[in-house]
């Protein structure tokens, strides 16, 4: 997350504040220790949101992992107050169903609500039973943010009896995961839209009404996606780019072997108006470097890059590096840039590379597994007119209106 001159990386211990204001040279403003993988972060205004996705003993930073299956164990949302950002201060915390995989923020004036992603229940989990396959929402009250609350519940993939309505995965769909709720859900509030990437299942929904989001239409692909982990509108919302994070991240897929279309992007154009909206498959992309069988790599989070009249994206493909692409033809993207260190080790499989890759204000900011932050700088005649794009704050999840 962005604020101004500020950078926000979450990591499984807790989160870090960057000073950006000199790129070329990132300096520690705070770095808070609040164990609670993974620490999902995202801000607006004086506040700070973190996801809590590992039972813990309680809502503190000072908590110890303890067992789902106690009912006092707490997973949830975290708030601070980031006033001073060399002193955040914890605030307050909302306990969820399932915990808080990722979150979204759909900021309004007075209030800021969060969709909190959640999933894999459990009938031995007292506060993650199955179905779940929903999210829950938080309303938290700019004035009073420790008047944090759940509101709604909306049950994205209803159905009956105790797998709910989602995709059912294996064995009917071998390969492919079983819908329980979303993995990661981005907002185009200027739109009233919303994209979840939702284990088994692609959705689109309406947010008219932020506190009773609607889903208007719903995709699988049971031929070439395993796990649809995140999602991008096009500015004009008139497409949405998924992501299947094929092996869940720690494996190596982009290779021969796995090809071009399995842990790849999938771009849909919506058709349509209003709730007659479909999402209708376009392609598949996929970086076209083949990457070595000891390098973890898949397709993992991006954002857009704001260029008037093109669809161009900046994405994390862990040891595949950071790729640069172009969609504004859907049925033809290509990749335009790229960044890539190398294989961590060339003997055996290790875990490393980009987690997530964002444009801000004219420099991409990646977080490394293995080697911690890094700025990228781009020059390229086609994302230039992007640095004339300055934005006071930028959460991935919670798209601008880049030209407004």
């Amino acid at each position: 997350a962005f604020q101004g001159e500020y950078a926000f990386a979450g990591n499984y211990d807790g989160f870090r504040i960057f000073d950006i204001s000199n790129p070329k040279a990132p300096r520690t403003v705070a770095q808070v220790l609040c164990p609670g993988s993974q620490n999902d972060v995202s801000v607006s205004g004086n506040l700070l949101f973190l996801s809590t996705d590992s039972s813990r003993s309680d809502n503190s930073c000072n908590s110890t992992t303890q067992p789902a299956t106690e009912k006092s164990s707490w997973e949830g949302m975290k708030v601070f107050d980031i006033t001073d950002k060399a002193n955040p201060k914890y605030i307050a915390a909302v306990e969820t169903a399932c915990g808080s995989h990722t979150h979204t923020l759909v900021p309004e004036r007075k209030n800021v609500y969060i969709y909190v992603a959640s999933y894999s229940p459990s009938a031995t989990f007292p506060d993650c039973q199955p179905p779940h396959d929903g999210i829950s929402v938080i309303k938290v009250p700019r004035n009073a943010p420790e008047k944090a609350a759940v509101v709604n519940f909306p049950v994205l993939f209803p159905g009956e009896g105790p797998d709910g309505g989602g995709n059912p995965g294996a064995p009917t769909n071998p390969g492919v995961s079983k819908t329980t709720g979303c993995h990661d859900i981005t907002v185009l509030p200027s739109k009233d839209l919303a994209a979840g990437a939702c284990m088994g299942d692609g959705i689109l929904f309406s947010i008219k009404d932020p506190e009773h989001p609607k889903v208007i239409d719903q995709v699988e692909d049971n031929v070439n996606f395993a796990f649809w982990h995140s999602a991008t509108f096009n500015q004009k919302a008139n497409k949405v780019v998924f992501t299947d994070e094929l092996g869940g991240g720690g494996a190596a897929t982009c290779n021969a072997a796995i090809g071009p279309n399995r842990g790849a992007d999938g771009i849909y154009d919506i058709v349509g108006k209003g709730d007659k909206r479909k999402l209708v498959f376009k392609n598949y992309f996929k970086i076209p470097r083949h990457q070595a069988d000891t390098e973890n790599c898949v397709a993992h989070n991006g954002s857009l890059i704001p260029v008037k009249g093109k669809d161009l994206m900046v994405q994390a493909w862990y040891q595949g590096g950071v790729s640069v692409w172009d969609f504004t033809d859907s049925s033809n993207p290509k990749e335009i840039a790229y960044f890539e260190r190398g294989p961590l080790t060339t003997d055996k499989l290790t875990v490393g590379g980009s987690w997530s890759a964002y444009y801000y204000n004219g420099y991409i900011y990646s977080n490394d597994i293995a080697k911690g932050f890094d700025v990228l700088k781009l020059s390229d005649r086609r994302t230039d007119p992007a640095k004339r794009v300055h934005l006071r704050e930028l959460n991935v999840q919670t798209q601008p209106d880049y030209f407004d």
